[in-house]
């Protein structure tokens, strides 16, 4: 009796060891199918951002083979005669993203900490709904904007204070238009400024408030708590909400064509008219009538995309380095 007794419990062992095998295998093949799946999608992305740029290079060969590399460093742009050149353009784009910044970035760490340090509870929610508002305003709405009120309101009260105070650098030469580089930047700037300042403040309220307790704790006012417990552990999100600032300024086109000025020219003088690698394409592309026309106005487009990749790449790579000089993994 007791040797049937251990035999039924030993088949019965068995049978739950297999059923647990059996259950654990179907677990496993959901998770094959999920991490499948998964793959997939990342390779769809993949695949999209490869066919985009075999694409632009196909259509762009007539430049290609044309200008080469001479395409880059040119000056000339003639469409009369087919003679083609993107560097007024790639300096219109890095200096209006770089002038966007630098009134942007102050301006959304003010708002970021604003928001997660300094106001009182019943102020954060309107506050963060008006900022997060400005993304949602559509781009010509800001190019209208920015013709009828905004320009010539830095033309007429801006442009003289600092030419007047700032007139022996280079940059704040020439005669006062509201259609300008500085017009451009100004507009950009308060276009990245909801995308910056919402990733900071999500940034900043995921750093824990032990750390904040401790610095008042041993006596830090409210500035050093936030210099020496809240900016140190997030400087790698602050990097990259301003790289995701300077991404979409590089590719912003209505609002900036609207008010840069449209002009194919170097001029160090803010106040200038200029142009940018998708300003030029918006205003351009529907007057390509000729094959190499099209070809050139699409390799900026190839040129921009490559803009956007390297600085991705060159955002990664730093974000890392912070990282890593922070001590964190």
């Amino acid at each position: 009796m007791a040797e049937q007794a251990q035999t039924a419990f030993h088949e019965t062992a068995v049978i739950r060891r297999e059923t647990r095998r059996g259950d654990f295998g179907g677990r496993l093949f959901g998770d094959r199918i999920f991490g499948l799946s998964t793959l997939g999608l990342a390779l769809v992305v993949l695949a999209l951002i490869i066919s985009l740029a075999v694409v632009l290079i196909q259509a762009s060969l007539p430049s290609l083979h044309q200008f080469g590399l001479h395409f880059l460093v040119s000056t000339d742009w003639d469409p009369v005669n087919d003679i083609y050149g993107a560097l007024p353009f790639i300096y219109g784009t890095a200096v209006s993203s770089a002038l966007a910044l630098a009134i942007a970035v102050p301006l959304s760490l003010g708002v970021a900490l604003c928001l997660s340090e300094l106001a009182p509870a019943w102020l954060k929610r309107p506050i963060a709904f008006l900022v997060e508002l400005l993304a949602a305003i559509p781009s010509v709405v800001y190019g209208l904007w920015a013709i009828f009120v905004l320009g010539p309101w830095l033309r007429d009260h801006v442009e003289p204070i600092l030419k007047g105070a700032l007139g022996f650098l280079p940059f704040f030469h020439g005669p006062r238009t509201s259609v300008s580089m500085f017009s451009a930047g100004v507009i950009l700037a308060v276009m990245v400024i909801p995308y910056i300042s919402s990733v900071c403040t999500d940034v900043f309220a995921v750093v824990p408030q032990s750390q904040r307790e401790a610095a008042l704790a041993l006596g830090a006012t409210k500035w050093e708590m936030v210099r020496l417990s809240v900016l140190p552990p997030s400087i790698s999100g602050v990097v990259g909400a301003i790289i995701l600032g300077l991404g979409r300024a590089l590719g912003e086109t209505i609002a900036v064509a609207m008010v840069i000025g449209n002009s194919p020219n170097i001029s160090f003088s803010l106040f200038a008219p200029a142009a940018t690698l998708a300003s030029v394409i918006a205003n351009e592309f529907a007057e390509a009538t000729t094959n190499m026309y099209q070809s050139a106005l699409i390799e900026l487009g190839l040129v921009l995309m490559a803009l956007a990749i390297v600085l991705n790449v060159m955002a990664r790579l730093l974000v890392v380095g912070v990282r890593r000089r922070a001590g964190v993994h």
